[in-house]
């Protein structure tokens, strides 16, 4: 079993190792090797061999297996893909096991929904993860927030237009360090995450669907569809994946197209790639 899992400090070496990553998935068809890889890192040979088995605990040649289209059509034709597999409903710990166990969504009240959050008390705070820098955000009933930092996105200023009579205030308190503890090494002592969400009632369906999907496999728009009994709303399904305000805590990312390619993601194509990659590998080796 592998042991290896990237601790806080891992979030200075996401960078060079998403560059790396977006290389792969450029060019996996064409096997590329260690050295082209290092290439693409901007680090020499050994250094990226040894950096990027420690964050993904694979080897750089391992992980180009997990992030190939080939992957992907392998875990829907073998069925790993489905959500009601229900030798995922005892036993099991770790990352295949975290959502089942430990995740819980309450919706906001109609009230809470229509007046835009007011006289809602949002705290917030920015952290590291694994994946790059993240802000999570909650409110006295639970998590409401949690999105990747990037470039050319304002993440406070979106949180807030989401909240907009909300009050805000940046400091931390136990929701969110339960909720961050999805990056750490021992999941087994987590305490039971709450989540407090505004959406439909379609979208919440949504994404307790995804709640439902293990780490290391994968699903299709269709396949959620069909588990919440609306076969036909494959595009409605797509568009409250998109919609989820929360990441990685609601696996958004382990959604893909049918014909087996990643698709799209809200925080990037390149940080989709790292989380199934990641997770693919730790269910490997469990």
């Amino acid at each position: 079993m592998c042991t290896t899992r990237p601790g806080p400090a891992s979030a200075a070496t996401y960078d060079r190792i998403a560059d790396a990553i977006a290389y792969i998935r450029k060019n996996f068809r064409s096997q590329p090797s260690l050295d082209d890889m290092a290439a693409a890192a901007g680090v020499s040979r050994h250094h990226f061999h040894r950096l990027f088995s420690e964050w993904v605990g694979v080897s750089p040649k391992k992980f180009v297996q997990y992030l190939s289209i080939e992957y992907a059509k392998n875990v829907l034709h073998e069925g790993r893909a489905s959500l009601l597999d229900t030798a995922y409903t005892t036993g099991l710990s770790g990352p295949g096991r975290l959502h089942d166990l430990f995740v819980g969504i309450e919706s906001m009240t109609p009230g809470e929904f229509k007046n835009g959050g007011e006289a809602l008390q949002i705290n917030y705070r920015f952290s590291d993860s694994p994946f790059g820098r993240l802000i999570v955000a909650s409110t006295p009933r639970g998590v409401c927030h949690l999105a990747f930092v990037g470039p050319n996105v304002d993440e406070l200023d979106a949180l807030r237009a989401r909240f907009r009579n909300a009050s805000f205030r940046e400091s931390d308190d136990q929701f969110q360090r339960d909720a961050l503890r999805i990056f750490r090494d021992d999941w087994s002592k987590l305490d039971t995450i709450k989540l407090h969400l505004k959406g439909t009632a379609f979208q919440l369906k949504v994404w307790e669907c995804l709640l439902k999907i293990p780490a290391g496999r994968l699903a299709t728009y269709g396949t959620i569809a069909r588990t919440i009994g609306q076969p036909t709303a494959s595009r409605a399904v797509g568009a409250a994946v998109g919609h989820n305000p929360v990441a990685f805590l609601i696996p958004c990312h382990r959604v893909i197209q049918a014909g087996g390619q990643l698709g799209g993601y809200r925080w990037g194509t390149t940080r989709k790639s790292a989380m199934v990659g990641w997770e693919a590998a730790r269910s490997d080796h469990r």
